[in-house]
């Protein structure tokens, strides 16, 4: 047993063998949840067509999944903590799998609505589940890098995704599918496979963790404790239902929500919008549709890397989504125009993707362990909201303009928004210590 640990070259290896037995398997899951989430957006040109859907009907539906996502998300962290993280993250996969492979029988508007409401229901608590996850194996210090690698995911998902789904998708008339079945029941099965494989070997927690001895173990403990002491100095363990009570916390729930609104713009009408602006078929507007991906997977692993090495957090999140402001403006200025919109939505992509490991670094600083959970799930649950309300918008102002350029210009102004409640953000730990 050794004596509580300070952050030193031998804490930093152990650290780095936690992340290389840890992220490489939670990031392979974020991106089967990511897929399975936005792959409509690959497949939206042939629902419209195939089913006869309008841009409403594709918005409303892309934008439901997060209405069932936000009302059980929280429920679902809580649950997390009491069952453990393997049994919990399992389920949560093997299920969005099975509904994410139903999305293939899709065959009216409304089947379509139950489908990802059921799907957002299905995933709920996988995002703020692995990032309170990540706080039982990181301190403070080093979280921006391990959540900006594990959120990579997002991008890269993106850049795996776009040029499958468009090979998918020429599968059409093959044992009697079109290419968009096979696409939600191919995508579907890696969930699944990784579900039964996390149930199998993820460790709860690092006591739980085979791969450790019992002084790494106490090592990692005394790390945590000792950083996480140094910013929460009050005895008192607050009671964790306080965080709907915490205007910081809700302030932060609206900065999440204004930066998610311009991720699943991207996310959801990028397709869209490059096959429009582009006329090209569904394998070419794939892999164009993987070069935003790349630069957001890019800017997301060293904006998160620059933002543990300099301790800083609220300018990089301030800076990135200024950045995502601007690429929007760009993409706005003309759309059917296929460099302009190709450079801003690169752009965009770039500065989006870079504030999540940041933000979440952040948070996790804030928020006192004894609201970690409610807090975490809280501020995911009511920011993915804004999955809801960005793409439903844009699918009705495109209907009602025949543009995505007023789509385009609502993402540059809730990224900008962002940027401005970000400058006002007061970094102190948050205190919920009311009885």
């Amino acid at each position: 047993m050794t004596e509580p640990a300070t952050f030193n070259a031998l804490t930093n290896k152990l650290l780095i063998k936690v992340s290389w037995r840890l992220i490489p398997l939670l990031f392979c899951s974020y991106i089967c949840a990511y897929l399975d989430r936005i792959n409509i957006g690959f497949a939206s040109k042939n629902l419209k067509e195939e089913l006869h859907f309008s841009d409403s009907v594709y918005g409303l539906g892309a934008g439901i999944f997060f209405l069932g996502y936000a009302l059980f998300e929280i429920p679902s962290n809580v649950i997390m903590e009491k069952v453990g993280a393997r049994r919990w993250i399992a389920r949560i996969m093997i299920s969005w799998g099975i509904i994410s492979g139903a999305m293939a029988f899709v065959n009216s508007p409304t089947t379509f609505y139950i489908l990802r409401f059921l799907l957002g229901i299905a995933e709920a608590g996988f995002f703020p589940g692995i990032i309170l996850y990540l706080t039982y194996w990181f301190p403070p210090s080093q979280r921006g890098k391990s959540i900006s690698r594990f959120m990579t995911a997002i991008p890269l998902s993106g850049l795996i995704g776009a040029p499958l789904s468009g090979m998918l998708l020429n599968m059409d008339g093959i044992g009697t599918l079109h290419g968009w079945q096979w696409l939600f029941l191919l995508e579907a099965l890696p969930s699944l496979l990784m579900g039964m494989y996390i149930f199998c070997f993820l460790p709860d927690k690092p006591a739980d963790a085979k791969w450790l001895n019992e002084e790494e173990k106490a090592v990692i403990s005394s790390v945590i404790a000792e950083e996480e002491s140094k910013l929460h100095t009050s005895a008192i363990k607050p009671n964790p239902y306080l965080a709907f009570f915490s205007l910081p916390v809700w302030y932060m729930c609206l900065i999440y929500f204004f930066q998610v609104t311009g991720l699943y713009g991207i996310g959801l009408w990028l397709p869209d919008l490059l096959r429009s602006a582009s006329h090209l078929g569904n394998i070419q507007t794939g892999f164009l549709t993987a070069i935003p991906f790349l630069a957001g997977a890019i800017s997301m692993a060293i904006w998160g890397w620059n933002s543990d090495r300099l301790n800083e957090r609220k300018w990089h999140l301030l800076l990135g989504n200024l950045l995502g402001s601007l690429g929007f403006v760009i993409a706005g200025l003309k759309p059917e125009s296929l460099p302009v919109a190709l450079l801003g939505i690169t752009i965009a992509s770039m500065g989006v993707h870079a504030t999540f490991g940041p933000f979440w670094a952040l948070k996790t600083t804030l928020l006192a362990p004894g609201i970690a959970a409610i807090g975490i799930a809280l501020i995911n649950s009511m920011g993915n909201l804004g999955g809801f309300t960005g793409p439903s918008l844009t699918g009705f102002l495109k209907e009602q303009t025949g543009s995505l350029s007023w789509g385009l210009i609502l993402y540059a102004s809730t990224s900008f928004l962002a940027a401005f409640m970000i400058f006002f953000l007061k970094l102190k730990p948050i205190q919920v210590d009311r009885s």
